[in-house]
């Protein structure tokens, strides 16, 4: 398995310990590569090298922050299985909330990633609804983020992690009429 960073006494793992940090803070338009570099003890040549750029030092920290996140919420939805999908939608993403809060990963997971349509979390969701037959898994995606952004934006993590746990699923939209 890969580790998680590169060993942070190395250029690259720096680089990528201070991205994660500044855009689990302050989101992908607020951070400066020139300031990363900087707090990482490196120049920002040394950050294109590695990375080739802003973006891809972002997708860097943040495809590993989802690699972990979408481990723990399909361990969850696991776990609740038996339960019916709407159980194990709701446990994935309480146990998804409590791992980017925890982590200070709210608005890196909350954001919208500026370069890609596809959402993760929304996909996990539909397979394990309904293999996406319904828009129920990215409403309840978007949902999800806008609980993290509202933690990133000062809301207490309690509060939005109880609007989480609010959300439920009709089992019959999860099994709609052929």
């Amino acid at each position: 398995m890969r580790e998680w960073v590169p060993v942070s006494t190395s250029a690259r793992g720096r680089l990528a310990l201070r991205a994660l940090e500044e855009f689990g803070a302050r989101g992908f338009d607020a951070v400066n590569v020139a300031e990363v570099a900087t707090a990482a003890g490196v120049t920002t040549g040394s950050l294109y090298h590695h990375f080739g750029s802003k973006l891809g030092l972002y997708g860097f920290v943040r495809d590993e922050a989802e690699r972990r996140l979408l481990d723990r919420m399909e361990g969850a939805a696991a776990a609740r299985a038996a339960d019916g999908p709407a159980a194990a939608m709701r446990g994935a993403l309480l146990v998804g909330f409590d791992f980017a809060t925890s982590r200070r990963f709210a608005r890196l997971l909350g954001e919208p990633h500026p370069a890609r349509d596809v959402d993760p979390v929304a996909e996990l969701l539909a397979e394990i609804g309904n293999g996406g037959r319904t828009p129920i898994a990215r409403m309840l995606a978007a949902a999800w983020r806008e609980a993290l952004i509202a933690v990133a934006t000062g809301v207490p993590a309690a509060h939005a992690r109880a609007g989480v746990g609010a959300l439920t699923v009709d089992e019959g939209i999860l099994s709609p009429a052929a």
